[in-house]
């Protein structure tokens, strides 16, 4: 039998890289002559990558923001991002002993990300986790990404598993709608970057520290999934 998958996000999710995003978006509105943004308006530009981010930025500012400045941004942003890698982006707590407690369990882990898949990889490298992961997918990996639903499902085939034994873990609306576009289960995490509530996207469950991740709450999703 194939062995049970859990599919989890990165940023906001599994890793607080908030202040790395935060010190790299500033970085670029440094650049382009704008305001550079709070901690609490981050929560407002992530979840869909760098250029996103950029435009979000822009957007808050009221500002006009044309396709070869927002290239040139982009590639700012990347260069300041990638060459800091890990900065101050850290676990959050109970992740160690989540990842622990499921590998002990025979579980597959796998990571889904929005991030480019370089800077995914960079960043799980460079915190230890590697080992970890059969598979990390971010929104280069293939010609998709979240909230296409084949995002979750190609890295579940990429890690091994099977989306019939699979649940997803996330911070945002765009990991829950992906998930339930796959028809697979969702625990959202309540302290990641979303500036709505998770509970208002109606995930499978929502959790507020990752010792609430336990073998029952996941064995119980998996087995609703196939009733």
């Amino acid at each position: 039998m194939t062995k049970p998958i859990i599919v989890y996000d990165l940023d906001g999710t599994l890793v607080d890289t908030a202040p790395d995003l935060l010190d790299s978006l500033n970085h670029c509105l440094n650049q382009a002559g704008l305001e550079t943004a709070e901690p609490t308006e981050l929560r407002k530009f992530v979840g869909m990558g760098g250029r996103v981010m950029i435009e979000r930025a822009f957007a808050a500012q009221n500002k006009t923001l044309e396709q070869d400045q927002l290239d040139r941004l982009l590639a700012a942003f990347l260069d300041h991002y990638g060459g800091a890698i890990p900065g101050k982006s850290q676990p959050y707590a109970g992740v160690l002993s989540a990842l622990d407690r499921f590998e002990r369990a025979g579980y597959i882990a796998a990571v889904c990300t929005n991030k480019y898949e370089n800077l995914a990889t960079s960043l799980i490298g460079s915190l230890g986790l590697a080992p970890r992961f059969a598979a990390v997918c971010g929104q280069d990996t293939f010609s998709f990404r979240k909230p296409d639903p084949r995002h979750l499902t190609e890295t579940i085939a990429r890690a091994g598993g099977s989306p019939a034994r699979a649940v997803m873990i996330g911070d945002s609306r765009t990991d829950i709608d992906t998930a339930k576009a796959a028809g697979i289960p969702v625990v959202a995490v309540d302290f990641g970057y979303t500036d709505r509530h998770v509970r208002e996207f109606e995930p499978s469950v929502v959790i507020s520290h990752f010792d609430e991740l336990t073998l029952e709450v996941v064995e119980g999703l998996l087995q609703a999934a196939t009733i």
